[in-house]
C-alpha cells in the first residue's frame, strides 16, 4: 500500500469520526430537549412506574391520516396524571424536528378531570323564580334522563382535557389540521385508557367554541380507535 493510499484511508477515518461524533452529539442535544419539554408539563413528585410500551396515535399532516405507534415511556401509576402524561408525550412528538404533524414546543394540557358516568348536570329550572342576585335557580338532572352521558360498560368515565391557551393560540388554523390533533388526543387515551368513554375539552378552565377556528370544542367525543384504519 503506497503512502498516498495510508494517507487517504487515514482521512477518510478520521471525517468519519468526526461525523459520527457530530450525529451523536446531536442526537443526545435532540433526546435531552424532549426530556426538558416533559419536565417541564409534569408533577415531579408524582410515583412512575417502569419504562412500558404505550401506544400513541400519531397524525400525518401529508396524507391525514392517523397511524398508531408503540413507545416505551415511563408514566405515572397516578390515572388522572397519567392521561395528562400521554397527551404531553404525544405533543411533545409533534414538537420534534421532521414531525409529520408539526405543532409548536411547550405543555398543551393543563389539567386531566375523570368523571364518573352518568354525568349528572344542571338544568334550568323555570317553575322557580329568578334569586336576588339575578341568577336564575337550577335543577339536578336525574341519570335517568335520556341527554344524560351514559356508561356503555361499568366504570366507564368522561375525561375532560383542560388545553393550555397558550398551546391552543399558537395552533395552526385549518379544519384537517386541527381535526388531526383532537382526533389523535382523543385516540390515544383509548388506546391507553380504555374505561374513558366520552371526551370533553375546554381551554384555561373555560367552554370555547374552536381549537383554531374550526375543530369543534363544545360538543362531547366518543373515546374510540381513531386510527385510518379504524374510521
Amino acid at each position: 500500500m503506497s503512502l498516498r493510499t495510508s494517507r487517504i484511508i487515514f482521512w477518510v477515518m478520521v471525517v468519519a469520526i468526526i461525523a459520527m461524533g457530530i450525529k451523536l452529539f446531536a442526537h443526545r442535544e435532540e433526546r435531552r430537549t424532549r426530556i426538558e419539554r416533559l419536565g417541564d408539563a409534569m408533577p415531579l413528585d408524582a410515583p412512575y412506574t417502569d419504562e412500558e410500551p404505550v401506544t400513541l396515535l400519531l397524525a400525518n399532516d401529508d396524507d391525514g391520516t392517523i397511524s398508531a405507534e408503540t413507545r416505551q415511556i415511563a408514566l405515572p401509576a397516578e390515572t388522572t396524571a397519567r392521561a395528562r402524561a400521554l397527551l404531553d408525550h404525544l405533543v411533545t412528538e409533534y414538537a420534534l424536528p421532521g414531525s409529520a404533524h408539526p405543532l409548536q414546543p411547550g405543555a398543551a394540557v393543563d389539567e386531566v378531570f375523570l368523571l364518573p358516568l352518568p354525568v349528572v348536570g344542571h338544568t334550568v329550572d323555570n317553575a322557580q323564580p329568578s334569586g336576588s342576585n339575578g341568577h336564575t335557580p337550577t335543577a339536578p338532572v336525574a341519570s335517568s334522563d335520556p341527554n344524560a352521558l351514559k356508561p356503555s360498560t361499568t366504570g366507564g368515565e368522561l375525561a375532560v382535557i383542560d388545553l393550555r391557551g397558550s398551546f391552543v393560540n399558537q395552533h395552526p388554523s385549518g379544519v384537517e389540521v386541527e381535526t388531526l390533533t383532537l382526533l389523535s388526543m382523543i385516540g390515544t387515551l383509548h388506546a391507553n385508557l380504555p374505561q374513558i368513554e366520552q371526551v370533553r375539552f375546554l381551554v384555561d378552565g373555560q367552554t370555547r367554541e374552536t381549537l383554531a377556528g374550526h375543530a369543534d370544542l363544545l360538543r362531547t367525543y366518543p373515546s374510540r380507535d381513531t386510527s385510518s384504519g379504524s374510521q
